[in-house]
């Protein structure tokens, strides 16, 4: 990395690091969502987040096009699908974000929601077909990623990531939203002895921490989760490694039907490469209540404290990034 760096500056130019300025976008972010945080207010937490997220994207040096956000533009303040952002200058990018991932977390007060934004080249992030929104996933680091299929049954792939991660199936912790659905995928979980960590909200942020070789509190992502939200955690494993497999899920019979009519392959996999083909991605989020992952945001009388995660698939490089924010200074309010 230090002779990529000296190579740059040696041409007389300094490779930029979106992924740096990202991190402003989700702090950004999360300081307004974090106002909202307990007092019951959803729409508010989604404003709030996304208006400050809205002005930092326009600061970014770069020529972005949102292609996961919150559908196509209506009367809702949300990103919505196809809104350019950045301020026009290179580079051409794919831009995905979820200013609040966990709304209901935040607006109930609880742990783990996050602002979360991935850019990559522009035309490689996955597009979900009008009518998609939810998909079934599983995630697994580095070790374990020639080894999952999303295809097999459950008992064979805790067994298939024990054997790679040489340990024992009950030694293994496997995260799955608490939903309806997913009971009779607990229910096998629990047959072969593993453990489980069930969550309300939030798969981007377990996604990556089942990823994350130096975090060892997941093993594996499973079960069905938001669209936007697979896109989004392909992005960061495309940083970090591992692997993301994923399947179009339909809600109902009726949904089913509808895919099917219009041409689409409900029995199509789509891996990490294909959910971000892109060979340039940086992904940033800030942590807004604490979880897991991060820390949420703390307001002082002079300022907040935020802590945020970059990463970079060029390097392959993890930075956290703990940041002390003014409202003012010299008598003069500060622009964070």
């Amino acid at each position: 990395m230090q002779q990529q760096e000296e190579r740059f500056e040696r041409s007389g130019t300094r490779e930029r690091n979106l992924a740096m300025e990202l991190v402003r976008v989700t702090e950004a972010a999360a300081l307004s969502a974090g106002r909202w945080m307990g007092k019951g207010n959803k729409e508010m937490v989604d404003q709030a987040a996304v208006d400050a997220m809205r002005h930092a994207l326009d600061g970014v040096d770069m020529d972005g096009v949102v292609v996961i956000g919150e559908g196509e533009k209506d009367e809702a303040p949300m990103l919505y699908i196809g809104e350019q952002v950045g301020n026009g200058a290179e580079p051409e990018v794919d831009v995905a974000v979820d200013p609040v991932d966990g709304t209901r977390l935040l607006s109930l007060g609880l742990p783990g929601a996050l602002a979360v934004v991935a850019t990559a080249e522009r035309g490689t992030m996955f597009a979900a077909p009008p009518g998609v929104f939810y998909m079934e996933k599983i995630a697994v680091g580095p070790a374990m990623k020639n080894v999952i299929d999303i295809n097999a049954p459950v008992a064979v792939n805790l067994d298939r990531i024990a054997r790679a991660r040489e340990s024992r199936i009950d030694d293994l912790t496997v995260v799955v939203l608490d939903r309806p659905r997913h009971q009779d995928m607990i229910r096998q979980v629990r047959e072969v002895g593993a453990r489980i960590r069930l969550i309300t909200d939030g798969d981007v942020s377990a996604a990556i921490q089942a990823a994350m070789e130096d975090y060892r509190g997941v093993d594996v992502l499973m079960g069905v989760g938001g669209a936007p939200e697979a896109v989004l955690a392909a992005a960061a494993i495309k940083c970090i490694g591992g692997e993301i497999q994923c399947k179009i899920w339909p809600r109902n019979e009726q949904e089913r039907d509808k895919l099917k009519t219009e041409g689409i392959d409900l029995e199509r996999v789509y891996r990490t490469d294909d959910l971000v083909q892109g060979t340039d991605v940086s992904f940033a989020a800030t942590g807004i209540t604490s979880g897991e992952l991060l820390d949420g945001v703390q307001y002082f009388g002079w300022g907040a404290r935020t802590t945020s995660i970059m990463m970079r698939s060029r390097s392959g490089t993890v930075r956290y990034i703990q940041a002390r924010h003014k409202w003012r200074k010299n008598g003069r309010s500060v622009d964070i």
